[in-house]
């Protein structure tokens, strides 16, 4: 009977040594909150600063050379193709045109007289009256007059032109710029400054540049064996204005630059977006926000990483619950959330909380996390 009972005792002893040590380790295990990772199809944005220009920008400059009489309308105006803008003083381009209808004229008159001198003389010649040297010369001065009415009718032809170039008009529906010029100006078509610009922005063209790792990344993930076809696949892209705001409506990237710049490394693009309202000028910057589709692609919480010595971390869940630092690559983000191209694999469960206070080889009690871990592609 004593024998069973020392027994006994010993083997409690025993299993309450063991035991404790156990307890009181899973009693003492911090409970975190952990996630499990998994890999998705992520679609990130990333910015480009970009220009806005007008579908067509015009200098408009004069023709001739003359006194500006009349500026027939207001800067930022809109105006229709073909609507009067500026009128020149026509009073000396008048006067040249009727001098050039007299010269004509006055050449047809010669003409005649010459012509008439080569009939008189056809039947001397044919009679022996005259010497054939005669007729020949009057012939020869009949095809002068008749060139000179040739260069007169020219002449009339570009003094009307330069006539009509007294009246600018538009050549294009658009708004108009700055007046540079006012009424009483000489003006010439040498002049370096322009009378105005006008811009036609019914659509806006917005060009920016991707760099050559950048513009790789872009078309690489559109399908198609030709630049020309992989744009057909880009997803419409959003202009952020400098204010911040986002352009309500969305454009299409529909040009790809022939070559890169040589001095940047860089790549121009140009998307085009509708402007019915005219709220985009031409000379407006932004940014062009541009999606980029990331396939099996692993998101963490930027707030379950750490930064040291410029590496990020997470705490990785290995077994017996015991946590590992593990660096990971960042390719981007996303929201809240960072985008991992290394260091993680699906199905890794990593600490999401208390990072501050764990340590290499901690011990915890995972808890389940429902935090929202990335915004998915649809």
């Amino acid at each position: 009977m004593k024998k069973s009972i020392s027994s006994a005792f010993i083997a409690a002893i025993l299993f309450g040594c063991t035991s404790a040590p156990d307890q009181q380790q899973h009693q003492t295990a911090p409970a975190l909150a952990v996630l499990t990772v998994n890999a998705k199809e992520v679609t990130t944005y990333q910015d480009f600063p970009a220009s806005v220009k007008g579908i067509d920008n015009v200098e408009i400059r004069p023709q001739v050379t003359g006194t500006l009489e009349q500026v027939l309308i207001d800067e930022g105006v809109f105006v229709n193709a073909g609507q009067p803008l500026f009128k020149i003083d026509d009073r000396p381009f008048k006067a040249a045109l009727s001098n050039a209808v007299a010269s004509l004229h006055a050449a047809e008159g010669v003409a005649a007289n010459a012509n008439l001198e080569v009939e008189k003389l056809a039947p001397l010649v044919q009679n022996n009256v005259v010497a054939d040297y005669q007729l020949k010369t009057a012939k020869a001065a009949a095809r002068v007059a008749d060139a000179n009415i040739e260069m007169a009718r020219a002449n009339i032809t570009t003094a009307r032109i330069n006539l009509n170039y007294t009246l600018i008009k538009a050549p294009l529906s658009g708004y108009i710029g700055r007046l540079l010029k006012k009424k009483g100006t000489l003006v010439n078509p040498a002049d370096p400054t322009a009378l105005t610009d006008l811009s036609d922005v019914h659509h806006v063209h917005v060009y920016f540049a991707l760099a050559e790792k950048d513009f790789v990344t872009f078309k690489d993930q559109y399908e198609g064996e030709t630049l020309q076809d992989k744009l057909q696949h880009v997803e419409s892209v959003s202009l952020v204005l400098s204010d911040n705001s986002v352009y309500a409506n969305t454009g299409r990237i529909d040009m790809i630059d022939g070559q890169f710049n040589e001095t940047t490394g860089a790549i121009d693009l140009r998307a085009d977006f509708p402007n019915t309202k005219g709220l985009l000028r031409s000379g407006n910057t932004g940014k062009i926000r541009l999606p980029l589709a990331h396939k099996n692609v692993i998101t963490v919480p930027q707030s379950a990483t750490l930064e040291l010595q410029d590496k990020i971390y997470v705490f990785a869940i290995g077994d017996g619950n015991k946590v590992k630092k593990q660096g990971i690559k960042v390719i981007g983000k996303t929201g809240s959330d960072f985008l991992v191209s290394e260091g993680l694999r699906q199905g890794d469960r990593i600490v999401t909380e208390g990072l501050g206070f764990l340590a290499e080889g901690t011990v915890i009690n995972p808890q389940n996390s429902t935090g929202k871990v990335a915004v998915v592609k649809k």
